[in-house]
């Protein structure tokens, strides 16, 4: 997408979407990294506190694009009628830094996001063409995203089975449509559907883990996107200590990701286990069938640059 002299477009949440599938983000981000982008080069995100919340930056710069994701966080929004989280994207050209387009900041988010995890892990997940067990612990919008990514991703190589919801309130969630079922946290049936799952997501707010890590199945893959903080996990160690923990880049995950923060202070794995997410994406590292896979994802700037050029398309 060019610009006109004088106007900046501006990709709306429908643009977004139809733009660009769940499937097609993901090999853009798959693409990216092949082609020799490197995560641990990516700029410093930047949080502002503000009087009524705070601004997130998240800048970027790879190849012929640069851009910044600005994200306002304003937590008395829902108690207005508005959203917590609103925000643009601004994509630039790189050479002349001139602005390109600006695209709907969550509507990005809640593509990229998911795309991240089923670029991480893609090759373990095509190992099998048996149907897939999903178990999704939280059924908001990222744990949907991220079914409906593995869904797209997955078309013509294996079909999703039963899919499972692991909530706090049952009563809440309705199932049908793409939830088979929808069970209460701690019960039988969520212990049952972890044992038997193919594929974990964890996408909540929660600051302990979910579930007895002895659960999850050697050849399991168990994505972890809700904890964002040195001091919250959704996992347990002794899970990341018999697993091949997969991350975006070693230095943020040991700074910011709680999974993996906790299970190096506790002796589980240490820094030299972690596997960078390109490593994988490029071949450089395979992942053992025997043990399960664990992406840990923090969330980072490139990641939305390259989703957001993949948007605006050229």
């Amino acid at each position: 997408m060019t610009a006109q002299p004088g106007t900046i477009p501006y990709l709306t949440a429908d643009d977004v979407r139809h733009r660009l599938a769940p499937a097609g983000a993901v090999e853009a981000l798959r693409a990216a990294l092949r082609a020799g982008l490197r995560p641990e080069a990516d700029h410093a995100r930047i949080a502002e506190p503000l009087t009524n919340g705070e601004l997130l930056l998240m800048p970027a710069e790879a190849g012929a694009d640069a851009g910044i994701k600005v994200l306002s966080l304003a937590p008395g929004n829902p108690a207005r009628g508005l959203a917590r989280i609103q925000g643009l994207y601004i994509l630039f050209d790189a050479e002349t830094l001139t602005p390109r387009c600006l695209v709907d900041g969550p509507a990005l988010t809640d593509l990229r996001t998911p795309a991240v995890s089923v670029a991480a892990t893609l090759d373990a997940l095509r190992r099998s063409t048996a149907p897939l067990d999903v178990v999704l612990y939280g059924a908001g919008h990222q744990g949907i995203g991220h079914l409906d990514t593995l869904r797209d991703a997955l078309a013509g190589h294996r079909p999703l089975g039963t899919v499972t919801a692991v909530v706090r309130r049952p009563d809440r969630v309705a199932a049908g449509g793409p939830l088979t079922r929808v069970v209460a946290t701690g019960s039988a049936e969520a212990v049952r559907a972890t044992a038997a799952a193919g594929v974990v997501v964890c996408a909540t707010t929660a600051r302990e883990p979910l579930f007895d890590g002895a659960l999850v199945r050697d050849d399991a893959v168990v994505i972890a996107v809700g904890s964002h903080e040195p001091d919250a996990r959704e996992l347990t160690a002794d899970l990341l200590g018999r697993a091949t923990v997969v991350v975006e880049d070693v230095a943020t995950a040991l700074r910011e990701c709680g999974d993996v923060v906790l299970a190096v202070a506790e002796g589980a794995i240490t820094a030299t286990d972690l596997v960078p997410m390109a490593d994988v994406v490029t071949g450089a590292v395979a992942l053992p069938a025997d043990r399960p896979v664990v992406f840990k994802s923090s969330g980072m700037s490139w990641e939305d640059l390259v989703v957001a050029t993949a948007v605006a398309g050229r």
